[in-house]
């Protein structure tokens, strides 16, 4: 008989069971202690385990397929760098599949992926965008990329298209899609999972966990509050928990400011992406760092004291007369103020939270989202391409397909987006009652950079959670919150973007051990910071310079209190 144990360096010490039926395994388990991680090998061949399980499952109204990768395959479109994989069985499963009153075909889809040896461990990795299609479960979350294949590692691992298919919002139409991406594909992808789990393997999860960014973010706040049973640890990046109301006003307000200033074609129509060069936001970016920098004990290129950059105005960069390379026309000075700020209605109400001033904003990420490249008077910024597109098509109740975002009204159009925020959106529930009282664990990872979801958002739900749960200090025994200077939506920009957060809930989950820091680098390719490494600190901690020592090595920082 052959066993093998978890060759992953950071990955917790497991107990190894040996080959055996499926029907013993849980004898197995139970002399093995049961609550740790176990190895699960099994004397069925695996191809055919795998092709049986379809048959076997206890799931209605769903069709199932499934394909075997032997191992040592490296899996087409999957885990990169060169990296093969142990083997395991693909299920793709499509759950009750209808005609949409759009006459469309629907069906909420999944992917799981079983490894032949399981670690008992389970991870849905989430979605984002308008979600669409179905996640690589081969490789690692986007909130996670220091994380090597958790499959590799032994997870069983699922992801959903979310109720429809293709990357378009254009499903907005039918009332059960618009349920099915808001909540319920969710909830119907885990039900199904679990028991495919416990079909192949005999018996159920030792741990589940959810990690995801963006949408995905918001997804792991629905399941702590609709579903808080269903997951031991939840990593939230960059949360889009007011995607369907304050951040997609926010990025109509972006744009029809940025807009504003646009130089103009020969026919007189905006070109968007002109409004600032890419030598103008690296004016800004410096000026900020110049701002800010230093608060952190070292003047490195990274603001890690945040509060510090607060003080930041852009007027110190107005020209004094004609506009030139080394500063801002007053009208790019006064855009720049208000997008920061935030978008407010005519009354002077806040209708969402304003964006950090941060470095990162003259990375690709930012200005991808809020300016795009396009040299024409037709935008690609994501604003425009993803943010209209939902907005129109989903958040809008009715759908409005006609609308012009530059026409948002800040004081009507709010409103219509009220019905959808109510069942999508997941800012409003900020004490998370059950889940805390399932011994649930929650981090939040979010980008000072991020220019659609602001971290200043997270900041402030995570601070009215505390304020729910006895202060800052209490409410770090279940959630932390973690931000990464210089970092854009979810990845990329100026910063230690790379870090391996799956593994620091399993260690929070499993051996109780709360993330002090998070160590996280940049890549050999990064054009800022090769290899520099930085700890990320809890909220409201930073990383602070100790005086001495390389600034590129993480061990010469500490996280100190504001």
């Amino acid at each position: 008989m052959r066993t093998r144990r978890l060759t992953h360096p950071h990955s917790l010490k497991a107990t190894v069971i040996k080959t055996l039926p499926v029907a013993l395994l849980p004898v197995a388990i139970a002399a093995c202690g049961g609550g740790t991680a176990v190895l699960v090998n099994d004397a069925t061949a695996p191809a055919t385990a795998c092709a049986e399980l379809p048959a076997k499952a206890l799931l209605t109204n769903t069709t199932l397929s499934t394909s075997y990768v032997p191992p040592d395959t490296k899996r087409p479109g999957g885990a990169t760098s060169g990296n093969y994989l142990p083997g395991h069985c693909v299920i793709t499963g499509s759950i009750n599949p209808r005609v949409g009153v759009d006459g469309k075909n629907y069906a909420i889809g999944f992917q799981l992926s079983l490894p032949d040896q399981w670690n008992g461990r389970f991870l849905f990795i989430g979605g984002g965008g308008n979600d669409g299609i179905l996640r690589d479960t081969s490789l690692s979350s986007s909130i996670s990329g220091g994380t090597p294949s958790p499959l590799g590692q032994g997870f069983a691992v699922v992801s959903t298209d979310a109720g429809h298919s293709g990357t378009t919002a254009s499903f907005g139409a039918d009332p059960q899609a618009r349920i099915d991406h808001a909540y319920n594909s969710y909830d119907k992808t885990v039900v199904a999972a679990k028991s495919l789990i416990s079909t192949r393997y005999g018996r159920k999860p030792d741990y589940s966990y959810f990690s995801g960014c963006s949408g995905g973010g918001r997804q792991g706040m629905m399941f702590s509050q609709r579903f808080p049973d269903y997951f031991d640890g939840i990593t939230a990046g960059a949360p889009a928990m007011r995607v369907s109301s304050g951040a997609t006003i926010a990025a109509m307000w972006n744009t029809i400011q940025f807009n504003a200033i646009a130089p103009q074609d020969p026919a007189g129509n905006r070109i968007l992406s002109q409004a600032f060069s890419n030598a103008d936001l690296k004016l800004v970016a410096n000026a900020v760092n110049a701002t800010c920098d230093a608060a952190d004990g070292v003047v490195d290129g990274l603001a890690q004291n945040i509060n510090a950059c607060k003080a930041f105005d852009p007027k110190v960069l107005q020209c004094a007369g004609s506009k030139s390379e080394s500063c801002l026309s007053s009208g790019q000075v006064n855009a720049l103020k208000q997008v920061f700020a935030g978008p407010k209605n005519s009354a002077g109400k806040a209708l969402y939270t304003g964006q950090p001033w941060d470095a990162g904003l003259a990375a690709p990420g930012w200005r991808s989202w809020t300016l795009g490249s396009s040299t024409t008077a037709t935008p690609d910024a994501r604003y425009i391409t993803l943010m209209v597109d939902a907005l129109i098509n989903e958040f809008f109740t009715p759908p409005d397909l006609g609308f012009n975002p530059l026409n948002f009204n800040f004081d009507s159009d709010p409103a219509r987006m009220a019905a959808y925020s109510a069942i999508y959106d997941t800012y409003a529930d900020d004490k998370l009652t059950a889940y805390k009282q399932r011994g649930g664990k929650l981090l939040f990872i979010h980008g000072m950079s991020d220019p659609i979801f602001s971290a200043f958002d997270t900041i402030d739900y995570y601070e009215r959670l505390a304020a729910n749960h006895g202060g800052m200090d209490a409410v770090q025994s279940f959630a932390r919150t973690f931000l990464v200077p210089g970092m854009n939506h979810c990845s990329g920009g100026p910063a230690t973007d790379n870090f391996d957060s799956i593994q620091t809930m399993v260690d929070w989950v499993e051996r109780g051990v709360a993330p002090q820091t998070i160590p996280a680098k940049a890549l050999p390719s990064s054009t800022d910071f090769p290899n520099r490494t930085r700890p990320l600190c809890p909220y409201p901690l930073f990383a602070k310079y100790k005086g001495t020592g390389s600034v590129e090595d993480a061990a010469n920082f500490a996280c100190t209190a504001q």
